[in-house]
């Protein structure tokens, strides 16, 4: 059986990204990932205050689990399988996807916006580039 993982941000993008998973690959195991990026807590005024990692950290994690609920009802009654890592995010993506056995990569053509994704460069393109398993980009 065919194993598609599916990055999930938040964004309208990577929501398109789990929807077309959902339509072409209907009998695959499908696991949608959300990756936290430690880097992005360094980029806010907060991030010198003592304990603000951690608190950044959990609220991190919070909107993770709040991202999967919302994939888990628009994956309705398709076994989704949902999984929080920490790390760089394509290179997560994609270390993810060699370990596990992922036979494709389903992800949306962007998800950042603004000053972080200039300064942390594309991730769908990097995932394009690095990945060991075909990668369709969802627009």
């Amino acid at each position: 059986m065919a194993k598609i993982l599916v990055p999930i941000d938040g964004s309208q993008q990577s929501r398109d990204a789990l929807e077309y998973a959902l339509e072409h690959f209907k009998d695959a195991d499908i696991t949608a990932i959300n990756v936290i990026d430690p880097i992005e807590a360094g980029y806010t005024a907060q991030a010198t205050v003592p304990g603000y990692s951690e608190e950044w950290f959990e609220q991190a994690q919070a909107a993770a689990d709040d991202l999967f609920e919302e994939a888990q009802e628009l994956a309705g009654d398709h076994d989704l399988d949902t999984v929080t890592e920490v790390g760089r995010p394509s290179r997560t993506i994609v270390d993810y996807a060699d370990e596990h056995d992922i036979n494709h990569i389903v992800m949306g053509s962007h998800g950042r916006s603004g000053v972080s994704r200039i300064l942390l460069g594309s991730v769908a393109e990097s995932v394009v580039r690095r990945s060991p398993v075909p990668v369709t980009i969802v627009r």
